[in-house]
């Protein structure tokens, strides 16, 4: 699979993530895992398995995109396959058990937000 990703380095502070475009994300169609330095393609690879809602497409697409970008920034990486980063979460969690915990975390922010404002 051909990589999408291209280095950008916009003079100044960092950028906003909606103000990057899509060439830096591992996953461009989703915009997620932006490779805009060697930390966020550490943080990529150590993060691949927990993407969800992505096609096994998707994911050969953000290894291309990673392995470029980790070059880039001259980070070794040992998989030479998407596999080998995982395709679900090693943490034994499901993808449905992350989106109870997801919806749990924004209740419990909505309820601090409400007593906060006193309502």
């Amino acid at each position: 699979m051909q990589a999408t990703w291209k280095p950008y380095e916009k003079h100044g502070t960092l950028t906003e993530r909606s103000d990057l475009p899509d060439s830096v994300f591992a996953f461009p169609k989703q915009r997620k895992e932006p490779l805009t330095d060697a930390t966020h393609v550490r943080n990529s690879i150590a993060r691949f398995d927990q993407i969800i809602d992505v096609s096994d497409e998707d994911r050969e697409l953000a290894f291309a995109n990673i392995q470029k970008a980790a070059k880039h920034y001259g980070i070794d990486i040992t998989e030479t396959d998407w596999t080998q980063l995982g395709r679900t979460p090693s943490t034994g969690r499901t993808a449905e058990d992350r989106r109870d915990s997801a919806r749990e975390a924004a209740a419990t922010r909505k309820r601090h937000e409400s007593q906060r404002h006193g309502e």
